[in-house]
């Protein structure tokens, strides 16, 4: 947090106009976020993210930042018609529905729900612990290939509460179905990114 625009400038000891105007000129530059009945705060920095077939928590870490998780639902229920045949399950077979939210160096980033098949489904503890592709992988299940479509809407009051944003702040989406390379698909992801932290980063080629 920064402190207000008053004691700022009584601490330096200049005309309050001029404190106000220096900090909306480091807003302006993105390096600070000024929010009303919440104050100023410190801008994180950006997670510029690989567009690679890779675990958030895999790509935080890399990228110099300490990832951590926080599990907000875990819940075992039958799976829909659709997502049993996106998952190759059975009619009336289960399926695990977990919803994590992410940080990167203590600031909220993205919440992340997954259906997962229950014979290879992480515990809670795992999935606090460690990113959902290490959780797999500790099992014997590796994901080779995925389909993953990006898009972008306006934040629920719920999401907002969670993510720090304001209700309708735009939000990047990300829906994937992983996939090993047997081809059995593994995972669905439904995934929400605040797009002021976060982005994806794209290799494009003429051919």
């Amino acid at each position: 947090m920064i402190e207000d625009e008053v004691s700022m400038a009584n601490r330096l000891d200049v005309a309050r106009p001029t404190a106000r105007r220096a900090l909306q000129e480091l807003a302006n530059k993105g390096l600070l976020t000024r929010r009303r009945g919440v104050g100023t705060r410190v801008t994180p920095p950006h997670v510029h993210r690989p567009m690679k077939l890779s675990s958030l928590n895999e790509d935080l870490a890399e990228a110099g930042f300490v990832p951590t998780t926080k599990v907000l639902s875990y819940q075992v229920r039958q799976a829909t018609a659709k997502e049993a045949e996106q998952l190759g399950l059975g009619p009336d077979d289960g399926l695990l529905s977990v919803s994590r939210l992410r940080y990167a160096d203590d600031h909220p980033l993205a919440v992340l729900t997954n259906l997962i098949p229950l014979d290879i489904a992480p515990t809670w503890q795992e999935l606090g612990e460690a990113g959902l592709y290490q959780c797999l992988h500790n099992r014997g299940i590796d994901i080779a290939s995925a389909t993953q479509e990006i898009g972008a809407r306006g934040a629920t009051q719920e999401e907002a509460s969670t993510l720090g944003e304001q209700p309708g702040a735009p939000l990047l989406t990300m829906h994937r179905v992983g996939r090993t390379l047997e081809g059995r698909p593994v995972e669905i992801g439904q995934h929400i990114y605040r797009p002021t932290l976060y982005s994806f980063r794209f290799a494009l080629f003429t051919s």
